[in-house]
């Protein structure tokens, strides 16, 4: 019967198992969604973070309706003589899906750090539809990641749907914490950059089939949170350097001001006292002194003969 996999307890245990590998791959998603929707405008971003994570729901379900075109992309399509690699067109999608995140890593990486700020620019900033389109773009890798390996752990398509459809669950109610607290802390949505470049890296790595263990990955990731973590407490109450972001508005570039932290303000302005003292003290240094004028002796009067 095609639903007597209901009453099997190994279909269960796999289930839950699908379940939380779709939870680690969909991290990689959401920090790349929580970035994204970032450069909007804040009443913007909750709806950019739920609409990119049902766009990802609607391309896992899609990629298992047409899994058997899934399945036809590990085909070799050709193979390059140099270095004797096949070439699939699962390797293709890797390729382009890898390269496009090194570069908007790279690209986010350089904009937040050395990008202009509070002056208008010719560039046009991030708009809700814009962002939404390269979210659709990522969905495509990453679905097609994720879908690969519920082929490989699930025979039955229900209990992919099911768990591509509870996981993404999961994921709207961890987009919003995770997009909150990235944004409070700059060094952590430096740090989720960088893992975006060792993601790219990686599937990039993956279409030419060296294949890199994704516990090294993980342990990486781990360990690097682990190390932020410990940085945070240690730096505790201070205030964080804030990076530019610019936010779109009407179709219309507005660039928020970037707040300076209280030690830089109050060092600021004692340099600039100082500043002022000193040429106060040379500008009086240099103004020749006036002498008083003399008092001219009054003059005597004649007394009268006689």
């Amino acid at each position: 019967m095609a639903w007597s996999w209901i009453a099997d307890p190994e279909t269960w245990v796999a289930l839950v198992t699908l379940i939380v590998l779709e939870l680690v791959l969909g991290v990689d998603n959401v920090i790349f969604i929580s970035i994204l929707s970032g450069k909007l405008p804040p009443e913007e971003q909750p709806r950019a973070r739920t609409t990119g994570i049902l766009l990802a729901v609607i391309t896992r379900i899609l990629l298992l309706t047409f899994l058997y075109v899934i399945i036809g992309l590990t085909e070799p399509l050709f193979t390059i003589p140099i270095v004797e690699v096949e070439i699939t067109g699962k390797s293709l999608v890797l390729l382009a899906g890898g390269l496009f995140l090194l570069w908007k890593s790279t690209h986010e990486i350089h904009e937040k750090l050395e990008g202009e700020q509070g002056r208008a620019s010719t560039k046009v900033a991030a708009t809700f539809a814009s962002v939404i389109i390269q979210i659709m773009l990522l969905d495509i890798v990453f679905s097609l990641d994720s879908v690969i390996t519920a082929v490989g752990m699930v025979k039955h398509i229900e209990i992919m749907v099911m768990a591509v459809i509870l996981a993404a669950i999961a994921m709207i109610f961890v987009a919003g914490p995770v997009s909150e607290f990235v944004e409070r802390h700059p060094t952590v949505k430096m740090l989720a950059l960088s893992f975006l470049l060792l993601i790219g890296f990686t599937l990039v790595a993956e279409a030419f089939h060296v294949e890199i263990p994704k516990g090294y990955i993980y342990f990486a990731m781990a360990f690097s949170v682990f190390v932020e973590i410990l940085n945070l407490r240690v730096r505790g109450g201070t205030s964080p350097v804030r990076l530019r972001k610019p936010y779109a508005r009407e179709n219309k570039l507005e660039l928020q001001p970037v707040p300076i932290a209280r030690e830089s303000m109050t060092s600021s302005a004692a340099s600039v006292e100082e500043s002022v003292r000193k040429t106060a003290g040379k500008s009086a240094a240099k103004k020749p002194k006036v002498k008083p004028a003399a008092k001219k002796p009054a003059a005597k009067r004649k007394r009268p003969l006689g």
